[in-house]
């Protein structure tokens, strides 16, 4: 399908803001978060299908009409911008964002194919092409810290493309950005003043976790070795994630959650394809993200925007800790502690020793090491720019061995998981009938 589908670019510019930064926020300090986190950016894709009726569609100059769309993008993001003024700036290496109206970039593009095409059978190759640079890319390729692709489809359906540095933001900073660009877009900003932070909001994470001067030099980043991998979407809708809370439960975690028992699911799962293939059960380390603005005590912290996520490790050693309870307790009990370590919040000197602590856990053949990230409660499919709210979203292939990612399906109550593991692995694991009791190996959207 890859090769019959064609993504043509047929514009690119710069949104600047539409009022200039104030000297007195030029610059915005890095925190110790913001510098371990790897110079990437973060992918979301938003689809949106025509929501036009069949009888008047064939009469509507789609072109004409996503002229228009585009142009309400491109306004509602300059203003957008004075409120998030740093996705604007310039990375300064791992010290700070110069916040200096440079810009972001936004790219026009076009797809010859109706939009159903895509979500009948999502390909990945295909939605890399749908977003403005590659995931691995950096600010010096990408150009900006902040870039959005608008592809027009032949049906007239629209989907959003946005990649954002992971310097400066997080899953919870760019559902905040995207909730408060689609409120400007629809022109009641004015009105939602609860849901567009002020800048006081920015530069708050330095003050709290200052920057450490280790981090200043180029260094190699921690991240999985990228060997022959491969990433699946696996589906787990709502009746699915009830029927697995409830075989899940037990004495000591009677009300599991559902990145609980998902998470759970997938970490088993892979470990049975890791003993299929080797013969033996390795010990093994699952690394969960957590958005450290639910963890910490501190009042000042929840509206904190940039990163503020960090992690926390669980471990198995034996073969029969392999059950679903058990791996549920170990999750249950891994963030129970952290909360309790942390509820006064966190030093430089923390994050230095779990960041080694992870690269030790890393290096380690004889440990598999798996790490999670859910981006499930937030609020993408809300993002009503004008012509109704997303169908889907998707994050695209995230390209990094043993790691997880979930989201919420639209109805917020099912699970979406992109998971990354190597290609031998994966053959096993998508043939797990443990697994695909509970999840659908890439359904259709539609």
């Amino acid at each position: 399908m890859a090769s019959e589908i064609k993504v043509e670019v047929i514009r690119k510019e710069t949104i600047k803001p539409s009022s200039p930064t104030p000297h007195h926020l030029r610059t915005s300090s890095l925190s110790v978060c913001d510098q371990l986190q790897p110079e990437m950016y973060i992918p979301l894709l938003l689809f949106y299908p025509n929501n036009i009726s069949d009888d008047v569609v064939n009469n509507i100059d789609h072109n004409s009409l996503f002229a228009e769309r585009s142009k309400l993008l491109k306004t509602s993001l300059s203003e957008a911008l004075t409120q998030f003024y740093p996705f604007a700036g310039e990375f300064e290496y791992n010290v700070s964002i110069s916040c200096n109206d440079h810009g972001a970039g936004f790219i026009e593009s076009q797809v010859n194919c109706p939009i159903s095409k895509i979500l009948e059978n999502p390909d990945f190759e295909i939605l890399k092409q749908l977003l403005p640079t590659a995931i691995k890319s950096k600010q010096s390729e990408a150009g900006h810290l902040l870039l959005v692709q608008v592809n027009l489809f032949e049906c007239g359906g629209l989907t959003i493309g946005v990649n954002i540095s992971h310097k400066v933001a997080d899953a919870f900073t760019l559902s905040t950005f995207i909730k408060s660009w689609a409120t400007i877009a629809l022109g009641s900003a004015s009105t939602a003043s609860d849901h567009v932070l002020l800048p006081a909001e920015f530069g708050v994470a330095a003050t709290l976790f200052p920057p450490q001067d280790v981090f200043n030099s180029p260094q190699p980043i921690v991240e999985s070795i990228k060997k022959n991998c491969i990433t699946k979407r696996f589906v787990f809708d709502a009746s699915k994630i009830a029927a697995l809370k409830s075989k899940a439960a037990s004495a000591a975690v009677p009300n599991p959650t559902r990145v609980e028992v998902v998470s759970a699911l997938i970490w088993k799962c892979a470990l049975q394809a890791s003993r299929s293939n080797l013969g033996f059960t390795k010990p093994s380390a699952w690394n969960q993200l957590v958005n450290m603005r639910k963890i910490s005590g501190l009042a000042r912290v929840e509206n904190i925007l940039g990163s503020l996520v960090w992690l926390f490790t669980v471990m198995t050693m034996e073969s029969d800790e392999m059950e679903l309870e058990s791996l549920v307790q170990k999750l249950r009990k891994g963030i129970e502690e952290y909360k309790e370590k942390y509820a006064n919040g966190f030093s430089g000197e923390d994050f230095i020793q779990t960041m080694e602590g992870l690269k030790n856990l890393i290096m380690k053949d004889s440990i598999e090491t798996y790490g999670c990230t859910s981006w499930c409660r937030f609020s993408f499919y809300q993002a009503d720019f004008g012509w109704g709210k997303p169908s889907w979203m998707s994050l695209c292939d995230i390209e990094s061995m043993n790691t997880t990612l979930l989201m919420d399906m639209s109805d917020g109550v099912g699970i979406e998981a992109l998971l990354c593991l190597e290609e031998e692995h994966m053959a096993i694991i998508e043939r797990n009938e443990d697994l695909l009791a509970y999840a659908s190996l890439n359904p259709s959207v539609v």
